[in-house]
């Protein structure tokens, strides 16, 4: 299994830690968004990241390759199966990825990305319009943390998309604070110690380094 991206996306790092929750063999391919390398153009016609190769089978979109993940590969299941858990497991996965996430674009992408790693235009006000927005979000998330486990009841895609986010807000001076925010980073601290996210991490700490940004 190829998955395409790189690990400085939350939704690549989600993919990715899926993967080695369920001890999936996957390779990590860097691409950037809109490369137009054929192979990844045909997984990702949009040219969006992550995409997925497995033998002939290709998938763009990271909710949607976790679901195929899942289903090939269901134990250990990070989709719960009791109707409850599982719809709160795919609310915390899209406010991960649409609420959470979008803002940290917003930061990231014009504080780091685009001006840093890229070389492309950016804008600094819609920078400032992702800082404006963090607080709300983040003071939710603060408040649902739970004191113990995990988001959703049993470890799930909500916990990961999340914490991805999160990770990608520590390269732009917005990560966990655990004098501000004190639930949310005893969460984040459960959910980074766990091995498939420590390994996650030997690979994202030679990316970083190799683009500058450790």
């Amino acid at each position: 299994m190829k998955i395409y991206g790189a690990l400085l996306s939350p939704f690549v790092r989600k993919v990715v830690v899926a993967a080695r929750e369920k001890d999936v063999a996957h390779e990590l391919v860097a691409v950037s968004p809109g490369s137009s390398r054929p192979e990844f153009v045909e997984a990702s016609p949009f040219g969006k990241i992550p995409a997925l190769r497995d033998d002939d089978f290709t998938l763009a979109d990271s909710s949607a390759i976790l679901h195929y993940i899942e289903a090939k590969h269901p134990a250990p299941a990070l989709i719960p199966a009791d109707p409850q858990a599982r719809g709160k497991a795919i609310w915390w996965e899209e406010f991960g990825d649409t609420v959470l996430g979008a803002t940290t674009l917003k930061i990231l992408f014009n504080r780091l990305v685009g001006p840093k790693l890229r070389k492309l235009p950016f804008d600094e006000n819609v920078a400032l319009q992702g800082e404006a927005e963090l607080p709300a979000i983040l003071a939710h998330l603060e408040a649902s943390a739970p004191d113990e486990g995990w988001l959703a009841g049993g470890f799930s895609i909500g916990d990961i998309a999340v914490a991805s986010a999160l990770r990608s807000l520590t390269y732009v001076g917005h990560g966990p604070d655990a004098a501000a925010r004190p639930r949310t980073s005893a969460w984040y601290t459960r959910v980074t110690s766990r091995p498939a996210w420590q390994a996650m991490e030997v690979d994202e700490a030679v990316m970083a380094a190799r683009l500058g940004i450790a």
